[in-house]
């Protein structure tokens, strides 16, 4: 037997889990997030805590042994020690983290319109994101 199907019960077995196309359709949602997150380790001003957060939820709601994985992923640890729930997020963390992600995003928009490439859909969608990052900041647990 493989490492992985002892280390998982029948009930939460990547081929058990995926099986429901709404599953489906979050861990390839949060499997983008984590390529996000990758680019945004290497990439200045590309947010990386935001993507992680978002990419737990839908791996969470998704697939568990990938929330796992994740968490346990030596280049996003440091990102992720507040998510296991032990550990509130302090106040400034948080506005670290909604800073940099507002600055990040008026960067990119700045960007985009300078060069005629901001459509309607476009800073749309990346206004949406930073909302959604902004709401999953505000309601994290706090000190």
């Amino acid at each position: 037997m493989s490492e992985l199907t002892t280390a998982t019960s029948p009930a939460t077995s990547p081929e058990r889990v995926l099986r429901s196309p709404r599953r489906l359709l979050l861990a390839s949602l949060g499997v983008l997030c984590v390529g996000l997150a990758l680019a945004g380790v290497v990439v200045p001003g590309l947010p990386t805590t935001i993507f992680l957060i978002v990419a737990s939820y839908l791996f969470a709601r998704s697939c568990p042994w990938l929330e796992q994985r994740l968490i346990r992923t030596r280049v996003f640890r440091h990102h992720l020690h507040y998510l296991d729930g032990r550990q509130p997020m302090p106040r400034r963390a948080r506005l670290i983290a909604a800073i940099s992600m507002w600055t990040a995003v008026a960067i990119s928009l700045a960007w985009l319109a300078l060069q005629g490439a901001l459509g309607p859909w476009g800073g749309g969608s990346i206004l949406a994101a930073a909302l959604t990052g902004s709401v999953v900041i505000a309601r994290y647990r706090r000190e």
